[in-house]
């Protein structure tokens, strides 16, 4: 499950949207929107062109020209840092192309399981004349022995509209498509702080 919420304070909007991911075998995602308040124009041409963007870049194919993989960036180590209780090795990333899929930033990687554990950046290609910047960061925890993203933040300068930010929450992570009993309940209430 994911909550959306995004927020512009200068034209004093805010929109949620709850959705359920599901994926396939091959890792393709599906979304599935469970429920929706707020701003109506952002949820139709902001985060529905989200879901679909995301929908189509986990295929099979669009994943591989974006994978983090020496074929799409340049890596260089910068340092170590402590991430929580946890050393990580913080890496600086290049994108070897410049399309507005892959970004230019760091990544943290857990020293102890080799797992990515934070991204921070922008988009190597500006996604609109309309966007001016886009910073995002976003973070993993681990679960047993799995890492799962958790959270993701962004920071979108927009013309016209100025500074909208957005919270992606990630929870609910259930193998075999089995619904948890607090996502249902959450469903139908509205809304589950993870």
């Amino acid at each position: 499950m994911r909550r959306y919420v995004l927020q512009n304070d200068r034209l004093d909007k805010h929109a949620e949207m709850l959705v359920r991911v599901e994926g396939d075998a091959d890792e393709t995602k599906h979304f599935e929107v469970v429920s929706q308040e707020g701003w109506k124009a952002a949820q139709k041409h902001v985060l529905q062109k989200m879901l679909d963007s995301e929908a189509e870049a986990s295929s099979p194919e669009t994943r591989f020209k974006t994978r983090m993989s020496p074929e799409n960036y340049e890596f260089h180590i910068v340092r170590t840092a402590l991430l929580g209780d946890r050393m990580a090795y913080v890496i600086d990333v290049t994108p070897k192309r410049n399309e507005e899929r892959l970004f230019e930033g760091q990544i943290w990687i857990d020293a102890q399981d080799y797992a990515m554990v934070r991204v921070e950046g922008k988009p190597a290609k500006n996604p609109s004349f309309w966007t001016r910047s886009v910073h995002f960061v976003h973070t993993y925890q681990k679960s047993g022995p799995f890492w799962f993203p958790a959270s993701t933040e962004s920071v979108t300068e927009v013309r016209i509209f100025g500074e909208t930010n957005l919270t992606i929450q990630y929870f609910d992570y259930t193998p075999n498509s089995q619904q948890a009993p607090e996502t249902a309940s959450a469903a139908r209430q509205g809304g589950l702080t993870p």
